[in-house]
């Protein structure tokens, strides 16, 4: 009992310790997270969710800086052009850093110019079709939109998103003939479907979760790796023989890549203990998401990982943007 209440002082003592040398290092200048999108946005809410116990651990006040244009290249260049001193972090999205380094020819920017802190947040998306359609299962679907050549469409919440490049892939692996049609925005995507303006679509389960449970929208499929734990019934992409559809949104934290080891790797301790906080955790869960706290070098790898797969389904598509 001895032993086991001087290892807990111990450890106890090592923590206050971290504490200390991050508030020493990180007091008395604000940390800005850079969201590239509008506030009420689903990055922008969750920089606020993170920015309170970010800044109580690390002694210092955090700041949410919404620096919005060309689907957040903007706020991506800013960082970029900030001193790399952890004061100035950037909220990317999954698409912004796995997509637009290939889907963009003219970027300011690249991924070499960002080291990972932390994938703070993260939910599948769901395909969903209007009830007018006759589908209640994707073999449903498949089989009326081949019935129906030419004629229908799918929602994406922008282009050049993971919600534009699944339903490319769906045209492609089902032999299907759907017209993309883009969205500015999960929100205004969700109003199409929801009007029948556009049938299907693969859309984010926290602006049509309530639409599925009150039978405005059926849910056909998951993307994610599981069953989304609110949608138990609705089967993943994986389980209809599709485990190349598995993916997922995310948001999270990323610093300069020129930022000291000893001033990241406090940030990351810190975003990660701040991401695990229950009221924090709890939070996120409630808005729709997991919560991976994956930080360092594995969310480093994970970027990669992403940022690969994503090239060669842009290089299929043909798709370009521009700032």
């Amino acid at each position: 009992m001895k032993l086991q209440r001087s290892l807990a002082t111990l450890a106890t003592l090592a923590t206050f310790a971290l504490c200390a040398t991050a508030h020493a290092q990180f007091a008395g200048k604000p940390i800005a997270l850079v969201v590239g999108s509008a506030p009420g946005s689903a990055p922008d809410v969750y920089a606020r969710a993170v920015s309170e116990p970010l800044g109580r651990l690390l002694g210092t006040t955090v700041v949410v800086d919404n620096r919005t244009g060309a689907n957040a290249n903007i706020a991506a260049e800013y960082v970029v052009r900030a001193p790399a001193d952890g004061h100035t972090l950037w909220v990317p999205a999954q698409s912004q850093l796995e997509i637009n380094p290939s889907a963009y020819a003219d970027l300011r920017w690249k991924s070499a110019d960002f080291a990972a802190v932390i994938k703070g947040a993260e939910a599948p998306v769901l395909l969903v079709a209007h009830p007018s359609v006759p589908a209640r299962t994707l073999g449903e679907l498949t089989a009326w939109v081949k019935a129906n050549p030419g004629k229908v469409s799918y929602a994406s919440f922008s282009p050049g998103t993971l919600s534009h490049f699944l339903g490319y892939q769906l045209n492609e692996k089902l032999g299907l003939d759907m017209t993309h049609i883009t969205y500015k925005g999960s929100g205004p995507q969700t109003q199409a479907l929801l009007g029948g303006h556009v049938p299907i679509g693969f859309a984010q389960i926290q602006t049509t979760l309530a639409h599925v449970q009150g039978g405005k929208l059926n849910a056909l499929a998951v993307s994610g790796a599981a069953r989304w734990r609110q949608l138990p019934n609705v089967p993943t992409m994986a389980e209809l023989g599709h485990p190349d559809f598995t993916s997922t949104t995310w948001f999270g934290l990323v610093a300069r890549s020129a930022t000291p080891p000893d001033l990241l790797n406090k940030l990351i301790d810190a975003a990660k203990r701040a991401h695990l906080e229950p009221a924090v955790k709890d939070k996120l869960e409630q808005m729709g998401f997991d919560v991976p706290a994956q930080t360092g070098a594995d969310f480093a790898a994970a970027i990669k990982s992403g940022q690969e797969r994503w090239a060669r389904v842009v290089k299929a598509t043909g798709f370009r943007a521009s700032n």
